[in-house]
C-alpha cells in the first residue's frame, strides 16, 4: 500500500523553470512531480500548487487528516503567513518544510519562518533535490 503524502506548493512555484532560473533552477513544478512519482513509486503524493493562501489552507485541512506525512514549500507564505502555520498545527499530519534556495543566505525577510516550528523537518538550500530528500526522509520515518 502507498503512502499518502500532502505535497503542498505555494504562490509562484507555479513559474519555476522560468522564473529566476538562476536562484530556482530549471526544472517546473511538473518536473519535480514526475521524478518524485518515478523516485518513489511506495508514495501517493497528493498535490496542490496555488497562490492563494485559502486554497493551501483548505487543502491542509482536507488531506492534513489523512495523511500522515507531507511536503511543503509555501513559498512566500513561509515568512508571512501565521494562519497557514495554524492550519499545518491543526493536523495530524507531519509536514517537512522544503526551499529551493538557501533562505539564510537571502534578504533579512526571508530568513524567518513561520511554518518551521510547526514542521517536524526543514531542508533549505538543495534545488529541487531538497523535495526527494524529503521525500527519503518520510520513507525513513514510515519504515519502508
Amino acid at each position: 500500500m502507498k503512502i499518502p503524502v500532502c505535497l503542498v506548493n505555494g504562490p509562484n512555484l507555479n513559474l519555476l523553470g522560468t522564473r529566476e532560473p538562476d536562484i530556482y533552477g530549471q526544472s517546473t513544478l511538473k518536473d519535480i512531480r514526475n521524478t518524485l512519482s518515478k523516485k518513489f513509486p511506495d508514495i501517493d503524493f497528493r498535490h496542490i500548487q496555488s497562490n492563494h493562501e485559502g486554497a493551501l489552507i483548505d487543502f491542509i485541512h482536507e488531506q492534513g487528516q489523512q495523511c500522515e506525512y507531507g511536503i511543503i514549500n509555501a513559498g512566500a507564505f513561509t515568512h508571512t503567513s501565521i494562519a497557514l502555520r495554524d492550519a499545518i498545527a491543526g493536523v495530524s499530519c507531519q509536514f517537512i518544510e522544503v526551499h529551493i534556495s538557501n533562505i539564510y543566505q537571502r534578504e533579512d525577510f526571508r530568513k524567518h519562518s513561520y511554518l518551521s516550528d510547526v514542521c517536524s523537518g526543514l531542508i533549505t538550500g538543495f534545488g529541487v533535490f531538497g523535495y526527494e530528500m524529503a521525500a527519503s526522509a518520510i520513507l525513513e520515518k514510515s519504515g519502508v
